[in-house]
């Protein structure tokens, strides 16, 4: 304890009286600060006032580090097979009473369950980024790819981005958990991260050297890390939502030259009408893009007298007379396409042609 004391005279009344204390931000008063407090004694002798005494103490505030780190949302993030660049978002707080640089690294989660549901794949070419312009969203060629965050003041937060690849192949349900771990480091020296922190104890430091500062871990355990060891993780996932097409292929004779419409057969010169349908399963991403490419056999001959029907539906299993004129022939390839409307979960649609058997 650092104590000064003076001696006072004869013994009489006396009143005791301080000064308050610097008001505290929330994250504490700042390092380093020194607080002096200084009491005076008012006294008596003989009935005579005489004069008052005092005495001061000074306290030199050491250095605690604290952080959090913690998912934005509560929510998983939805994503495609193949989709690049999807992002997960954290935020970073420095609770602690000093400036620091905060040191960032992303890992793939392992079997952690998050939101209810298991790691089952992991994500690729994993990135961090800081939000630059705060304005919640990830900005690509604006936000800045980091390892740390630099001179994050005492009870700031920044936003942080983790940015990954989503491995083409997976379906729907595959979930990817990412730990983001914040590691607070020394601090004052821009655009250099600072050196790693060492937690001190050396005692009663004001008695001998009323400046001297300990630093003092005081964070809690996150995710992945322990309490008090400087550093703070979160975790958060990816969870994929796939399309899940049924693709079928149908035909049926509509006509022959001798039966004509009446129970017609596959004979050369009868026409077969082809349905390609395409369904895609309840609760599944919707399908956009949809491109259908069918290259026709040398025993048949496109029907361009019928052309192309997109966009029909089907009833009970078949295909409909209906649908929209479109699609495209190419006869040096002899190959039949066209392009579907999205196709949302639940919804079938279908593309129709016909052609002659040879």
């Amino acid at each position: 304890m650092n104590r000064i004391s003076k001696f006072l005279g004869s013994a009489g009344v006396f009143a005791l009286s301080a000064l308050a204390a610097q008001p505290a931000l929330a994250a504490g008063t700042a390092s380093g600060t020194t607080i002096t407090n200084t009491v005076t004694v008012n006294y008596q002798v003989g009935g005579v006032a005489q004069t008052a005494t005092s005495a001061s103490n000074t306290v030199t505030v050491d250095r605690k580090i604290s952080l959090t780190v913690a998912e934005v949302g509560t929510t998983t993030t939805q994503v495609s097979p193949g989709q690049t660049n999807a992002v997960t978002a954290f935020t970073v707080t420095n609770s602690s009473n000093a400036t620091l640089d905060f040191a960032l690294s992303a890992v793939q989660a392992g079997a952690t369950a998050v939101h209810g549901n298991p790691d089952t794949f992991d994500a690729t070419n994993v990135r961090v980024f800081v939000d630059t312009n705060s304005n919640g969203s990830f900005d690509s060629g604006t936000d800045q790819q980091v390892a740390y965050l630099d001179e994050l003041a005492a009870d700031q937060s920044r936003t942080v981005f983790v940015v990954s690849d989503i491995p083409l192949g997976q379906v729907t349900g595959d979930v990817a958990a990412v730990t983001l771990t914040a590691t607070a480091r020394e601090g004052g020296t821009a655009a250099s991260q600072g050196a790693a922190l060492t937690e001190t104890n050396t005692g009663t430091t004001n008695e001998a050297n009323p400046t001297f500062v300990d630093t003092v871990f005081a964070d809690g355990a996150g995710a992945s890390d322990a309490a008090r060891d400087a550093a703070y993780s979160a975790t958060d996932d990816y969870t994929v939502l796939a399309a899940l097409l049924t693709i079928l292929k149908s035909s049926k004779v509509v006509t022959d030259p001798f039966n004509g419409t009446t129970n017609p057969k596959a004979i050369p010169g009868a026409t077969i009408e082809y349905c390609i349908s395409i369904a895609n399963a309840a609760g599944a991403a919707t399908a956009t893009a949809v491109s259908i490419v069918d290259p026709l056999p040398t025993n048949v001959s496109y029907d361009s007298g019928f052309g192309i029907f997109v966009n029909g539906t089907v009833t009970s299993g078949a295909c409909n007379a209906d649908g929209s004129a479109g699609g495209s022939y190419d006869s040096g390839t002899t190959t039949v396409s066209g392009t579907l409307s999205d196709i949302a979960a639940g919804q079938e649609r279908t593309m129709r042609f016909r052609a002659t058997v040879n």
